[in-house]
């Protein structure tokens, strides 16, 4: 190595221990004029011998050519959003139920919940070589280049590991300050919180601009199964990440009781306002791994975790009248229509009423002044009225006894607090239903906005979801705004649709309580349509995430008439009703994983965790993070913990390493 490399090489790490003391230790060891001395030396020697560029150099934050568009990335795992819990009562009954399923010898840890944008960096033998959003959970936007111009994001890790972790990308609120200033000057629209700022700092396709915004991150956890890394807690794997050179948030707290959870969430409370960036709450998880893994996940969120939200900011405005609509599955909901006012950094002309009861509870009436508020700062909320300013002809306000749409009588299911049209033939709930199928995580039919949905329903063209594959070019020209290009293109979308996977389509006939995820897990389950249709509870019920309620929905849908004519049709329109993925092969004696669910834990020598899962799940496995009664197999590799004392404890096949891949390979 000759001297311009071995001054290169030291200037990388020495720039690397710079960037580590001031971003994650928080402790600088040399001034700023000094860092940007040696990083201007190091540019200079990197542009006259351009081969000497590392990958993870501190130069390459500086953003490089503008991005034509951003790559879908699909999580090793997927990035769950927490349960929300917005007072003390709610923080009780989280608790009240860990202790119902683990007993009391646990503890939390409490961490501040940023506001800012969900992030998920990879990194390979100690190198960041990609980062991508959060996305709806299972597959985010690839957002690296922009990533990388963020300082507190290490490009180079302490230790030559292969990690996955995730975290929160902010901006602090000085640089909040210093961007909104500067866009006034230039006559352009101010954002209205750090957040908002932070998000489409990150969605720029010029990284220039988004270093150019200053923001920051806290990493929170890592992307899998903390047993990988031979660590037992959340606590202990914060830090972890925090040796490794990651910034993790030292305002933290291991709490033994719902107690001492609610004095640090009081401290914080008060204490809020004099951080540097912008927090929305607190976030709780229980510390253990092992009592996480105990305690699993419902289909949307972990259940050893909550966000509690802090109160939200409430402003007082007059509440002009209440609108009323008809939702796919026909409950009535009513919204409050106000005197626009700024709640939170936004204009509120709306707010959500919820339901009869709550109307009810509150005496809610037309002309009142009321007081606004953000439910967990996003959904603008009525919560209260002034009583002092009721105007003296006030009256109570009445829900209709009969649907807004289709004169129908409304009824209470019964446990339920909404009121519901439940004729399958009102035209709310047919536009509603249809809208739902054409949107984008569903069939994906692009031109198949509301207004075009309304504008068939109106001229009668259709009237469900399967007239959308009859339709003419000849009959869309004469829609408003509807030109041959435009129609053209809509009937070749619908075209391209019949081809989706069968996910797609459960999940566009809108089953209630039946998500995306759940759409997918009963797809790769039962690979066709006919097949789901015949399910029986037992059977459904046996599937890993799938409960009784969502289950009772799947057989009661399928068990209606109308809904297996509307099956028929589509089918006879060339509606695929197929899964397309991976097929779960379940025939006996296939091999040894088929339809089976299995649990991998411990380190594993010869396969990365994701392989083995990738492999496992190719042969028709599936691979799910806890050991219960409805696991068949777990895979035990080097320090396994407690799920295999668990699968021990319920006797449950128990394979290591070597076994597997001898399987694999047959």
């Amino acid at each position: 190595m000759n001297e311009i490399e071995k001054r290169i090489a030291e200037l990388n790490q020495l720039l690397h221990d710079y960037g580590y003391a001031y971003y994650v230790l928080d402790k600088p060891v040399v001034s700023d004029a000094v860092y940007d001395q040696l990083l201007h030396e190091l540019i200079a020697l990197e542009e006259a011998n351009p081969s000497l560029i590392y990958p993870d150099s501190p130069t390459q934050r500086v953003g490089g050519a503008v991005l034509k568009g951003f790559q879908k990335v699909t999580h090793a795992t997927p990035m769950l959003s927490l349960s929300n819990a917005f007072n003390e009562a709610d923080l009780r009954d989280f608790d009240r139920k860990i202790r119902q399923a683990i007993g009391d010898d646990f503890s939390y840890v409490c961490e501040l919940k940023i506001d800012g944008l969900a992030i998920a960096l990879r990194y390979e033998n100690g190198v960041f070589v990609q980062g991508a959003t959060r996305g709806d959970g299972q597959v985010g936007e690839d957002i690296t280049a922009n990533l990388k111009t963020i300082r507190a994001i290490p490009l180079r890790l302490k230790q030559p590991v292969t990690i996955e972790v995730r975290g929160e990308a902010y901006m602090p609120k000085k640089s909040f300050e210093s961007l909104n200033e500067a866009r006034a000057e230039n006559g352009e629209e101010l954002f209205a919180n750090p957040r908002n700022a932070a998000a489409g700092s990150l969605r720029q396709l010029d990284p220039k601009i988004a270093a150019s915004r200053q923001l920051s991150t806290f990493i929170y956890a890592v992307g899998g199964d903390g047993e990988a890394y031979s660590i037992d807690s959340h606590g202990e794997m914060l830090d972890y990440l925090q040796t490794l050179g990651f910034p993790s948030n030292r305002e933290r707290e291991v709490c033994a009781t719902i107690d001492d959870v609610l004095t640090f969430i009081e401290k914080w409370t008060a204490m809020r306002n004099d951080l540097p960036y912008e927090i929305d709450g607190i976030v709780i998880k229980v510390n253990r791994y092992a009592h996480q893994d105990e305690l699993g996940f419902t289909a949307k969120s972990p259940r050893w975790a909550i966000a509690y939200k802090f109160p939200a900011e409430e402003v007082v405005t007059t509440l002009l009248d209440i609108d009323l609509t008809v939702g796919r599955t026909g409950v009535i909901t009513p919204t409050a229509i106000l005197a626009p006012v700024q709640v939170a950094g936004t204009t509120v002309g709306r707010a959500s009423l919820h339901n009869e009861d709550l109307i009810r509870e509150k005496d809610i009436r037309i002309g009142d002044t009321v007081i606004i508020r953000k439910a967990g700062d996003i959904i603008p909320e009525v919560v209260g009225v002034i009583l002092e300013q009721r105007p003296d002809d006030s009256k109570p306000y009445e829900m209709p006894t009969h649907c807004i749409a289709c004169d129908s009588e409304l009824i209470r299911l019964e446990g339920e607090v909404a009121l519901r049209c439940v004729n399958p033939t009102c035209p709310a709930q047919i536009a509603e239903g249809i809208k739902h199928f054409v949107s984008r995580n569903a069939m994906n039919i692009d031109g198949l906005g509301e207004k075009v949905v309304e504008q068939l329903l109106r001229e009668g063209y259709i009237h469900n979801v399967a007239d959308l594959y009859l339709l003419q070019i000849e009959q869309l020209v004469e829609l408003e705004r509807m030109g041959q290009k435009s129609a053209t293109n809509l009937v070749e979308a619908l075209e391209r649709s019949k081809e989706n996977s069968l996910e797609r389509l459960l999940f566009g006939l809108g089953i209630r309580h039946v998500g995306e995820k759940a759409a997918k897990i009963l797809a790769e389950q039962y690979e066709t349509m006919n097949a789901l249709m015949q399910a029986k509870k037992e059977e459904l019920t046996a599937i890993h995430e799938i409960g009784e309620k969502m289950a009772d929905s799947v057989v009661a849908y399928f068990e209606n008439e109308e809904v297996q004519l509307l099956i028929t049709r589509l089918a006879d329109v060339g509606i695929n009703m197929t899964y397309k993925g991976k097929k779960i092969q379940v025939e006996a004696g296939a091999n040894p994983f088929a339809g089976k669910t299995i649990v991998l834990t411990g380190k594993l020598e010869q396969l990365t965790r994701n392989e083995a899962k990738a492999k496992i799940e190719e042969l028709g496995g599936i691979v799910t993070g806890s050991v219960s009664k409805k696991t068949d197999l777990v895979i035990a590799g080097e320090d396994a913990g407690s799920k295999l004392d668990k699968a021990q404890s319920l006797g449950i096949e128990i394979w290591d390493e070597n076994r597997l891949i001898e399987q694999l390979q047959q």
